[in-house]
């Protein structure tokens, strides 16, 4: 049996008003950045304290926890990834340039002959 098996979607009552918290200083900072009549920059930290301190509240919760180890996986993962050198991206970037072109000129085509046999041969519009 895995040991970090947890109930999921359970939320205790102390979990509930830290999120409860973050939201209210989430809230409180984005009021404030509107009725504040100060300059630009002091505006700007007052919204940014506030979404700094309702992160802050709300990464010490069960789902905040959940979040954290989420990014500490992923970005384990992407350490993983192989990225292709320079001359593999432009190579590959030269190749969708050709085939969108070449797919374009016989899109071109197809649609001259289209017209070339509907409206000219068939219907006669063409005069």
């Amino acid at each position: 049996m895995n040991a970090k098996v947890e109930k999921e979607g359970a939320v205790n009552a102390l979990d509930m008003v830290k999120l409860v918290l973050a939201a209210v200083l989430l809230v409180a900072g984005i009021v404030a950045y509107y009725s504040v009549d100060w300059s630009g920059w002091a505006r700007l930290g007052i919204l940014l304290a506030g979404v700094i301190a309702a992160a802050a509240v709300g990464a010490f919760t069960a789902p905040g926890r959940t979040v954290r180890e989420y990014l500490s996986e992923s970005q384990f993962e992407l350490r993983k990834v192989v990225w292709p050198t320079r001359e593999e991206t432009l190579r590959t970037t030269l190749v969708i340039v050709v085939v969108v072109i070449i797919l374009s000129l016989l899109l071109g085509l197809i649609d001259v002959l289209l017209k070339w046999i509907v409206l000219d041969t068939l219907l006669g519009a063409g005069g």
